[in-house]
């Protein structure tokens, strides 16, 4: 071993640094963002905090936002229009089995809880299973 490979066994301190810093330690000068503890909000916090808060919905928490569809009975809707009649939203509105909500036409649904033997012809409502089954078999058309 020569004079030029020893090596220390621990690495050398460094120098202490001593923070004395200039008169204002780097704040600029003077105002509120200068002192500390200085906590400034930004804007949009002020816009945040004046909207009013969505604190839940109280007794109506699980009824849902989307209104349920009008339901309708296929024995009602063979008992209201005569053979060969042609039902929507429209006529359903007009022979008073449907009413408006909130000034809107609701979505309609049938039922087929009974059978029938006129031939409907039914469009822009939903159906059953049980209803598209019974329309078909008296001769009806879904469109």
């Amino acid at each position: 071993m020569q004079i030029h490979q020893l090596r220390p066994n621990t690495p050398p301190k460094r120098a202490k640094r001593v923070g004395r810093g200039d008169k204002t330690a780097g704040r600029g000068t003077k105002g509120q963002r200068a002192r500390a503890g200085a906590k400034i909000r930004p804007a949009i916090r002020d816009v945040i905090k004046k909207l009013p808060k969505l604190r839940g919905r109280g007794a109506h928490s699980f009824r849902p936002f989307r209104p349920k569809p009008a339901v309708l009975d296929l024995g009602r809707l063979a008992g209201r229009f005569p053979n060969g009649a042609s039902v929507d939203p429209a006529a359903l509105l007009k022979a008073g089995m449907v009413r408006r909500m909130k000034g809107r036409m609701p979505a309609i649904k049938v039922l087929g809880n009974a059978a029938i033997e006129k031939q409907l012809h039914l469009s822009g409502v939903a159906l059953s299973r049980a209803a598209h089954a019974r329309i078909e078999e008296a001769g009806g058309s879904i469109r």
